[in-house]
């Protein structure tokens, strides 16, 4: 793109969480080159007077599925992945399109999805992957229903789209390492039973210590890490204390798990808008009935979670988790959490929390020099009213990913120079 200048901003400042009026950036190619609050003197620049919006940068959603292209994950596992890959290419640009310009799988996309993102093929956001999932028999992550004949090969490690179902430490070594050789950026484990899946209850708990330790040493070899799927004390403690370093939704935690939490550096990425739109839709698209049963089980404690976590000093990415049909949902992820935290916050947890988690610090979810130029240009002042995120990005002047604008109505001053 070569050099992009942004003029009359207001900076919102991540790191600090500040807005800071009357600065410029200017971009060169994929990065922010500098980051002022006097006039930026540059010649042969496309400039854009930003008229005092609110420069900020592109959102992160930290737990997605753009695979999963329906609510029954029964349904989505019978789809020809042809088929598959078409609708997930309209989910992503439709998270693209909501100002998030990165995303973490968290099971589904692989290197393929990866890479025809990064090569222009699919408009949408930059993806982090954790391939396959891994889990227990009988686990969050095995989808055969009740009916089905047992597979009682101890050795076998049964694969579809989503999951490995592996058991003992010898097999869930292997399906990391496998994940890894795919070049999974982390590992992914269901460390308690969940509500998509078929014949676990919520409150069980999965994989033994001996298993999720083996996992973080495989994933520590190529120094990555483990997220983890978990709803209770009992199942979030006994991943953190193996060195499990995400924990996914968390929805049932205690104040004593949290600050075990905190004491050892584990981030939280709770994902409170996919029990709201599965308790509103789901039935409406298909959400298999016993799995709408346990939606009560963990929706009243989502926001319960968020102030144990906040209390307990737990820094919280931010998350979505939805399925199929109800990606469209995406940004009232941030107006739920704006019933607990402040909108800065929300902000925060959606930039440079995120950008933690995905070991990004300092290249995502800040504007400074020498970060990657995702940039939003906001139509007003987003910390005092986060409904400016929603709508699908109707209130978006400027969506740009790596210096490449997806969406622009600025006006242009011209090539400067």
């Amino acid at each position: 793109m070569g050099l992009v200048l942004f003029e009359n901003c207001t900076l919102l400042d991540t790191r600090e969480g500040a807005l800071l009026p009357n600065h410029h950036v200017l971009v060169e190619d994929d990065r922010i080159a500098e980051v002022s609050d006097k006039p930026i003197r540059v010649r042969h620049a496309l400039t854009l007077d930003a008229g005092e919006r609110t420069l900020m940068p592109g959102l992160i959603d930290a737990h997605v599925h753009p695979t999963i292209t329906t609510m029954s994950l029964e349904a989505t596992l019978r789809k020809p992945i042809t088929l598959v890959m078409h609708e997930a290419r309209i989910i992503l640009e439709g998270m693209l399109s909501r100002g998030f310009t990165t995303i973490r799988d968290a099971a589904g996309g692989d290197y393929g999805l990866a890479a025809a993102v990064d090569r222009g093929l699919i408009r949408g956001p930059r993806i982090f992957y954790c391939g396959r999932a891994l889990s227990q028999t009988g686990g969050h992550g095995d989808q055969r229903p009740l009916e089905d004949d047992p597979r009682l090969d101890a050795c076998s490690i049964e694969s579809d789209r989503l999951a490995h179902v592996a058991d003992g430490v010898d097999s869930v070594r292997k399906a990391a390492r496998e994940e890894l050789r795919k070049g999974a950026h982390a590992i992914k484990i269901m460390a308690s039973g969940g509500v998509a899946s078929p014949t676990d209850p919520v409150d069980n708990t999965q994989y033994s210590r001996d298993e999720i330790r083996a996992i973080v040493q495989e994933a520590a070899s190529w120094h990555t890490y483990v997220l983890a799927h978990a709803y209770t004390s009992e199942a979030i403690a006994r991943a953190v204390e193996e060195g499990v370093r995400t924990i996914e939704h968390g929805n049932l935690v205690d104040r004593p798990t949290a600050e075990l939490m905190a004491e050892r550096g584990a981030y939280a990425v709770p994902t409170l808008v996919t029990y709201d739109t599965m308790e509103r839709f789901g039935r409406d698209f298909g959400f298999p009935e016993v799995s709408m049963s346990k939606i009560g089980d963990v929706r009243e404690s989502g926001l319960k979670s968020l102030q144990t976590f906040k209390e307990a000093g737990v820094p919280m990415g931010l998350g979505t988790d939805l399925l199929g049909e109800l990606h469209e949902h995406q940004s009232a992820e941030l107006l739920i959490r704006s019933e607990v935290l402040s909108p800065m916050e929300v902000i925060r947890s959606a930039t440079v929390t995120n950008a933690a988690i995905l070991m990004q610090d300092g290249k995502l979810g800040v504007v400074a020099p020498g970060a990657t130029a995702d940039i939003l240009v906001v139509d007003g002042d987003p910390t005092a009213d986060l409904n400016l995120l929603q709508a699908q990005g109707a209130h978006l002047s400027v969506i740009m990913k790596a210096g490449e604008f997806f969406a622009s109505r600025l006006f242009c001053k011209g090539i400067r120079g």
